[in-house]
C-alpha cells in the first residue's frame, strides 16, 4: 500500500469558502490589526475577482494573502534539503508540483501507470490536487495567521509560491535549498490568468473583460505582478545562484519534456537511475502527470481546494501558443513592445 502523501501537519487550517467559487484568499476580511494598519500605508487597487490588491516591496497582493506573505517571512525556516517550486501564477505552477512530487516520492509511491490502469489508484495524486501535496507557502501554510510547527515533516519538504524574489523568507535565500522558478511566454500567461479570474468570480459579480485584464497586466496589476519584473527577477538570482536556483521555461518543459524533467531530477538530488530510465520510469512519470491523465482524475474533475476553489479551475488547456486566439495585434505588439524593454541586455527571452 502506497504510504501517506506528504501534508502538512493537523494544525494547519483547513478552510471552506462561503462562496464556492472565490478562493477564501481573495476575500479581505479576517486580517489582524497590524496587517490593516500596514495596508493603509500600501498602494491600492481594484483586483481581477472581487478584492483589492495592495502593493507590497514592489508586487501586489489581495489583503490575506499578504498577511501570509508576512506571516511566512517572518517564521519560515528553510532547510538545506527543502525544494522551493516557484512560478508566477498560471505558469504552469500545476503541472510542476505533480512532477516535483512525483519524482521526489517515486521510491515509495511508484508512478507506473500500467496498461490497464490498475496501478495508478495508489497514488496520491489520484485522490489530490497537487495543489494540497505542495502547499503555497504564503496561501496554505502560513494562511490565517497560521505558524504551524513544520519540524516534524521529513526531509525533503516540498513547498511553492508566488512571491517575488525579494519577498522570499531570508532563509531561502541563506540555506542551500534547491528552488525552481518555472516562466511561462507572458502572453500565454496573461490569458490563462483572464480565465482563471472569471472561473473565480461569483456568478453576481460579471466577468472582467478581455480588455480592462490587458490594461491591469501590462500597468503591472496583476496577482503577485508585474508579471515581467517577477520573472526577470528569478532570472537574475539564476545566474548568480545557478547550484541553488534552477530556471525553467515552461515551452521548453513542453517541447522536450523527459529532457527536463531529467535535469530537474538531478537538480534536486534524485537522480533517475539507468535502470529505471531502462524501464520506462521517467515516461510513467510524465504519463502520470500529463494535462490529459491528471484532469480527467475524479479529485480534480469534481473536487475543490480547501481554499475553496474547485479543482478543475487549473486545468484549462495548457497548450503553448494558445493566447493568439484571444489577442488582438495591438495587444500582441504592446506585449512584445514590453517584453523587449524589460528583458532588454538580460539574455531572457520567450
Amino acid at each position: 500500500m502506497a504510504p501517506t502523501p506528504l501534508i502538512l501537519p493537523n494544525n494547519l487550517p483547513e478552510e471552506t469558502s462561503p462562496c464556492p467559487k472565490v478562493a477564501k484568499y481573495l476575500e479581505e476580511d479576517d486580517i489582524t490589526q497590524d496587517c490593516e494598519s500596514l495596508i493603509s500605508t500600501l498602494a491600492k487597487d481594484q483586483g481581477w475577482v472581487l478584492s483589492h490588491l495592495y502593493q507590497y516591496q514592489g508586487f501586489w497582493h489581495p489583503s490575506r494573502q499578504l498577511e501570509g506573505v508576512i506571516t511566512c517571512q517572518r517564521h519560515f525556516q528553510a532547510r538545506d534539503t527543502d525544494i522551493i517550486l516557484t512560478t508566477s501564477p498560471k505558469c504552469g505552477t500545476t503541472w510542476l508540483k505533480a512532477l516535483a512530487y512525483v519524482v521526489v516520492n517515486r521510491k515509495t509511491n511508484t508512478p507506473t501507470i500500467g496498461a490497464t490502469g490498475n496501478n495508478k489508484q495508489n497514488h496520491p495524486l489520484v485522490t489530490n490536487n497537487p495543489h494540497e501535496l505542495v502547499p503555497f507557502l504564503e496561501l496554505k501554510v502560513y494562511v490565517d495567521h497560521q505558524v504551524p510547527d513544520l519540524t516534524q515533516m521529513p526531509s525533503p519538504r516540498l513547498f511553492s509560491t508566488h512571491l517575488p524574489v525579494d519577498s522570499l523568507p531570508l532563509s531561502i535565500k541563506e540555506t542551500g535549498c534547491k528552488v525552481v522558478y518555472l516562466g511561462r511566454d507572458p502572453k500565454d500567461a496573461f490569458i490563462s490568468l483572464w480565465h482563471f479570474a472569471n472561473k473565480l468570480r461569483p456568478p453576481h459579480g460579471g466577468k472582467i473583460s478581455l480588455e480592462e485584464a490587458f490594461d491591469k497586466f501590462c500597468k503591472g496589476v496583476s496577482l503577485c505582478g508585474p508579471f515581467w519584473d517577477h520573472v526577470l527577477s528569478y532570472w537574475n538570482y539564476s545566474l548568480d545562484n545557478p547550484n541553488t536556483v534552477f530556471f525553467l521555461k515552461y515551452e521548453d518543459l513542453k517541447h522536450q519534456p523527459k529532457l527536463h524533467l531529467k535535469k530537474l531530477a538531478e537538480f534536486w538530488g534524485c537522480p533517475f537511475s539507468l535502470e529505471e530510465e531502462n524501464n520506462g520510469v521517467v515516461d510513467d512519470i510524465l504519463s502520470l502527470c500529463s494535462f490529459e491523465i491528471l484532469s480527467n482524475f475524479e479529485v480534480n474533475k469534481f473536487g475543490k481546494l480547501s481554499s475553496g476553489e474547485d479543482n478543475k479551475a487549473f486545468f484549462r488547456k495548457g497548450q503553448v501558443g494558445d493566447s493568439a486566439n484571444y489577442l488582438t495585434k495591438e495587444m500582441i505588439h504592446k506585449f512584445d513592445q514590453i517584453s523587449l524593454t524589460k528583458f532588454h541586455l538580460s539574455g531572457l527571452n520567450f
